[in-house]
Parts: structure tokens; C-alpha cells; sequence
């Protein structure tokens, strides 16, 4: 499933009845507004039962168990870390739906970049980075690089990604991105020449 469809699939929040939906909505708001007073024992009650709706709603939409457990607790620490904007006079739901939808596609991203990665062969890598007149073996020299260089590597000399783009695959900042691919240029630079000796 392509970033875009998931998107589509995210778009709506879950349906319930009307009542039920209420319920949790007032609910969620009471415990967030006694949360964000200091009171841990709410929030360990709210955190429990988002987590379970969270859960189900992306299980529902996405599947991948791995992938939703991983995503669910990203969910909750971005809620963890934005809980001082939420606003008890606003609907509680709207708010969290908008952390859920943004974390899940962020999510999605990073693992569609991995998944360019896996399918891209070590020796098609080395190519990229060498030139074409370079006999580089096996690609032990690419599967050899830690995998934060590896992937930033990739990302920018085989699949043509622009430095923000491969940054923002990653998730990490720019800079960050250019430090990873020049650090991995010169340990190829390094292998290549204890290979010639």
C-alpha cells in the first residue's frame, strides 16, 4: 500500500454511535485537562484506553502488527509530548485524530524507504557510488558500512533522492544527512584503497 492510498484510509476518524462517541470524548477531555493538572493516575488511564482505540483503528486501516505496534508508540509519545496543547474547552477526539493521522504517514514514509533499500541490490549500490569502470565484488563493502550510512547513502547516490528528501526519509535534519553520506564516501575511499594495496 502506497503512502498516498494509506493517507486516504487515515483520513476519517473511526465511527461509532454518537452516544458512545461523546462518552469517549468527554471522557478523554476530563482525563487529559486532570492529566495536565499532575494527576499521573488519569493519565496512566488515558494513555491505556488510547492506546487500545489507536490500536484498532490502525490495525483496521493498515494491518501489519509489527508496523501498528511500532506506530502506536510513536502515537502515544507525540501525544505525551503535545499534551500541553490541547484545550478542555475543545473537542478531545479532532485533536488526537490529527497526531494519529501524522504520525501514522510519517511512519509509513520511513518504512517505505526501508523497504527501497532492501529491494535495491548491494552490488547495484556499489555501482552507484564507484562509477561504472569500478569492480567492486560482491558488496561487501556497501553491506560492511553501518546502516545509517548505508541508508543515507543509498537514498541519495543509487535511488537520486535530493538531501532533503533522503533527510526527511530518514527522519533526521539535513545537515545530519550530508555528514552520514560524506562519512560513508570516505570509508568506501578508505576500503577501495586497502583493497588496491
Amino acid at each position: 500500500m502506497s503512502v498516498l492510498q494509506a493517507d486516504c484510509k487515515l483520513e476519517s476518524m473511526p465511527k461509532q454511535d454518537s452516544s458512545s462517541f461523546s462518552a469517549d470524548d468527554a471522557r478523554w477531555s476530563r482525563l487529559m485537562a486532570s492529566a495536565q493538572s499532575g494527576d499521573e493516575g488519569d493519565y496512566r488511564q488515558l494513555l491505556s484506553e488510547l492506546s487500545d482505540v489507536v490500536h484498532r483503528y490502525l490495525a483496521v486501516r493498515l494491518g501489519g502488527y509489527d508496523f501498528v505496534e511500532d506506530c502506536v508508540q510513536e502515537i502515544l509519545i507525540a501525544v505525551h509530548q503535545a499534551r500541553h496543547t490541547y484545550d478542555a474547552r475543545r473537542a478531545f477526539r479532532p485533536w488526537l485524530f490529527a497526531i494519529v493521522r501524522h504520525k501514522a504517514i510519517d511512519a509509513m514514509r520511513r518504512g517505505e524507504a526501508r523497504r527501497r533499500l532492501q529491494q535495491v541490490g548491494n552490488d547495484t549500490v556499489e555501482r552507484a557510488v564507484a562509477g561504472p569502470d569500478c569492480e567492486l565484488g560482491s558488496g561487501q563493502m556497501i553491506a560492511g558500512l553501518p546502516l545509517g550510512l548505508r541508508e543515507a547513502l543509498t537514498l541519495t547516490k543509487l535511488l537520486g533522492y535530493s538531501s532533503a528528501e533522503a533527510a526527511q526519509q530518514l527522519s533526521i535534519s539535513e545537515s545530519a544527512l550530508k555528514v552520514r553520506v560524506h562519512r560513508a564516501m570516505g570509508k568506501l575511499k578508505r576500503m577501495l584503497e586497502v583493497e588496491s594495496v
